[in-house]
């Protein structure tokens, strides 16, 4: 395992480069990404202003305060559930060419077959951490679907962000596989321990 220091925008070869269970720090852009977003762009086809090419995104609706029109001051930046957006994964790799999605949860084995093919990775990011989060958020520079509040597209700077650990790698491989596969195995032999087959 290895850790790395990503500037973004990332490439296919920062990502090919990457396997799980390495971990992270980015610098340069995070965009923040939930359901409302992704059900604008991909089921009613409305199209990001922002350039998503080579984009790490960060599930997320953050707390903020409105300071003017299109400007807006961070408040607490926290990271949501991502299984539930893992639909749109194909579509974002394919289509916006993202390299990169941050969350809590994982994703489901089409999202890893989506990455292998098109070299794209997942970190996950610590729950309950949304302090630190916010304070690696340098600041908000850009507002996209600003009417979908809170659920926008923002681009966020930040500095020293993570660290994230490669949890679904452009390879195939899926750190939420390999736990789930180890706790089958340790229950399996419990149950023998204990006489229940």
């Amino acid at each position: 395992m290895a850790h790395y220091k990503l500037q973004t925008p990332l490439s296919e070869s920062d990502v090919r480069q990457l396997k799980a269970g390495d971990t992270v720090t980015v610098d340069g852009h995070i965009f923040g990404i939930r359901d409302a977003t992704q059900i604008a762009m991909f089921d009613k086809g409305r199209k990001p202003v922002l350039d998503l090419n080579g984009a790490i995104l960060l599930h997320v609706a953050p707390s903020v305060k409105k300071l003017g029109p299109g400007k807006y001051e961070k408040v607490c930046v926290g990271t949501t559930t991502s299984t539930r957006m893992n639909r749109f994964t194909l579509g974002l790799l394919r289509d916006y060419g993202v390299r990169a999605i941050t969350g809590k949860s994982g994703l489901y084995q089409d999202s890893v077959d989506a990455m292998k093919e098109y070299g794209g990775v997942y970190f996950a990011i610590v729950g309950g951490a949304a302090s630190v989060e916010t304070l690696q958020v340098e600041e908000i520079e850009k507002v996209d679907f600003e009417d979908l509040l809170p659920e926008c597209l923002w681009q966020f700077r930040v500095k020293d962000f993570g660290p994230l650990t490669v949890a679904i790698d452009s390879h195939g491989n899926n750190l939420y596989a390999d736990v789930k596969a180890k706790v089958r195995d340790n229950l399996k032999r419990a149950y023998k321990n204990v006489g229940v087959e």
